[in-house]
């Protein structure tokens, strides 16, 4: 075991109990109801064990945490267990993508008692390492958080990938916020003082800002600069991260506009007209009167240029719809906004890809109509509705076109 001069600051000074976890009062209120809510009792007449609620209703049997880095998920699992004399039965979702593990390694979790402790907490961290195609562990885990006697507490960075649609539904979602940096300047400094070492308030403040809400990243930083003769000699160059959709929105709504704010979507790891549909879904969530009116006005323009890009193909339009979308939606508002706040995933995007299937399979049809029959595409797709009504009346002339099941069904069912 590391002597205390050995460990990492990270580790040395890592939170054991609730009050500790700082900038994340939300997130540790959500979980710590959630743990102590989740109480079982023998059923009377089945024979089995139900989970209940203290307060009436059923829970879900799991929590997601997600954020970026460095904020404190896993950190905050620990804590949720030892709070709760639990016992934290810990996986790595990346060491077991397949049914097969999950059965050897996860069930028996789910199922058995703790040896040491009255109660137990799984920890399933990084589920972004499990894939959908991986063996059905992602299946498998749905099926084992139907019937896991424990509290189950779920950590990833990104949870809104597709493939993970049936865990969100099956768990509640806890977000955690990159930490501001006055926070973490306090942390810094509380840490320093624990170790008798003194660095320049400004290279503080400095350390603080870089690290851009990962509190890990700061520590770790700060632990590098105390060890140099003259801490004001480091470099502060900007952290090379992406930063999530929800970090990005938060500083487009809540901080004024700056000459940095243009650049905020270039870090966002997300197409352009999927940002215009999570920033149209959140501005209510922000923005009221006057406010409201101003950036949906600018969202408008947005629109406008993006139309001209598509039908003309003149791309230098982009910097106006990213200079709109990001500087021109912050500064509709008066002033800088406080306080936490829950953004939406778009609901306009299951509606845009359902849309997208039934056009990929709209012009795959006409297609080979269009191919059988010798005439161009765009007429196909032009006289669609009436060559699905002749394809449909007749089934040999869909083996004649060669269709396959998909585009048979859609054909047969789709009623526009």
């Amino acid at each position: 075991m590391k002597s205390q001069k050995e460990q990492t600051w990270t580790e040395k000074y890592k939170p054991n109990y609730f009050a500790e976890i700082k900038g994340q009062e939300i997130a540790v209120q959500k979980v710590k109801n959630f743990v102590e809510n989740f109480i079982f009792r023998k059923g009377e007449s089945l024979g089995i064990q139900h989970l209940t609620k203290a307060k009436g209703g059923i829970p879900k049997r799991a929590i997601i945490l997600h954020g970026p880095p460095g904020t404190g998920k896993t950190t905050l699992a620990h804590v949720a267990a030892k709070e709760a004399n639990s016992e934290l039965f810990e996986l790595n979702a990346s060491d077991f993508r397949n049914k097969i593990k999950l059965n050897e390694i996860l069930r028996p979790a789910l199922e058995q008692k703790s040896l040491h402790k009255k109660d137990k907490v799984i920890l399933i961290d990084e589920v972004d390492g499990i894939s959908k195609i991986d063996y059905g562990g992602l299946t498998e885990l749905l099926l084992l958080l139907e019937t896991s006697l424990y509290p189950i507490i779920i950590t990833a960075n990104d949870i809104w990938d597709r493939k993970f649609n049936k865990l969100r539904t099956k768990s509640e979602i806890i977000q955690l916020k990159e930490i501001d940096y006055n926070t973490i300047k306090d942390v810094i400094t509380e840490i320093l003082k624990k170790e008798t070492l003194f660095i320049k308030d400004d290279v503080l403040t400095r350390l603080a800002l870089k690290a851009k809400g990962d509190l890990r990243a700061a520590i770790n930083d700060t632990q590098a600069a105390s060890r140099l003769e003259d801490p004001s000699s480091l470099v502060f160059d900007d952290r090379n991260k992406e930063i999530d959709i929800f970090h990005a929105l938060r500083l487009i709504f809540k901080s004024l506009p700056t000459q940095e704010t243009t650049k905020i979507f270039d870090s966002v790891h997300m197409s352009i007209d999927e940002i215009i549909l999570w920033v149209e879904e959140n501005i209510p969530t922000e923005y009221s009167g006057e406010e409201l009116a101003k950036a949906y006005d600018t969202l408008s323009k947005v629109d406008v240029f993006k139309g001209r890009i598509y039908k003309q193909q003149y791309w230098r339009f982009l910097i106006y719809e990213n200079f709109l979308l990001s500087y021109g939606i912050s500064a509709a508002k008066k002033q800088a906004k406080t306080g936490f706040t829950s953004y939406k995933k778009p609901s306009r995007i299951l509606k845009i890809w359902l849309n997208n299937q039934r056009t990929v399979k709209q012009k795959s049809i006409a297609t080979k109509y269009a191919h059988h029959v010798h005439v161009g595409i765009k007429r196909a797709m032009q006289e669609f509705p009436m060559i699905k009504i002749i394809i449909k009346s007749n089934k040999n002339i869909q083996k004649e076109l060669r269709l396959n099941e998909e585009e048979i069904d859609y054909i047969e069912n789709e009623n526009h």
